[in-house]
């Protein structure tokens, strides 16, 4: 049960956890410390502490029942997420998965211990801001990468093959 590969997936979603973990505390306790609303960095990068109620960027920011509902299908979209890790067979796969787990329950606590997911860093060109987001959103998206990238390069093989 303990392979080597189990134990670099238990560790993929550790660290990201705790990372995320991490710089949310920083995060927080800057802003509050400091009583600021954004902190400028440099042309490209903005800090700036928002509760976020909705899902991933924001989207469907919402209130009472609609957040309990929308943490329930987070949920279940975890445990799913646990069953296609459990499932899966190579190590980069795995691996991608426990990217994507781990940022998803670092989101997902947040949900439970501030009922909302507090996002920071706001990336921008000019005048375009991309959506404010957080140590485990790049986590998920990191990993969901790896799942395209692991996909289109598992296609080609197959491809190939014939």
């Amino acid at each position: 049960m303990l392979s080597r590969n189990n134990i670099l997936v238990i560790l993929t979603i550790f660290i990201s956890f705790i990372l995320d973990r991490i710089s949310k505390i920083v995060a927080i306790n800057f802003f509050l410390k400091n009583d600021l609303e954004s902190f400028y960095f440099n042309p490209f990068l903005n800090f700036i502490l928002i509760w976020n109620q909705g899902v991933a960027f924001g989207l469907f920011d919402s209130e009472d029942i609609k957040y309990h509902l929308i943490s329930l299908l987070v949920f279940l979209i975890m445990c799913f997420l646990i069953f296609l890790l459990i499932k899966s067979k190579l190590v980069f796969e795995k691996f991608s998965y426990g990217l994507i787990i781990g940022g998803a329950f670092g989101n997902f606590f947040d949900r439970l211990y501030y009922g909302a997911v507090p996002d920071f860093i706001d990336f921008h060109l000019k005048d375009f801001h991309w959506f404010t987001f957080n140590v485990a959103d790049i986590c998920i998206t990191i990993g969901i990468v790896f799942l395209i990238i692991f996909d289109i390069l598992n296609i080609k093989m197959r491809n190939n093959e014939k």
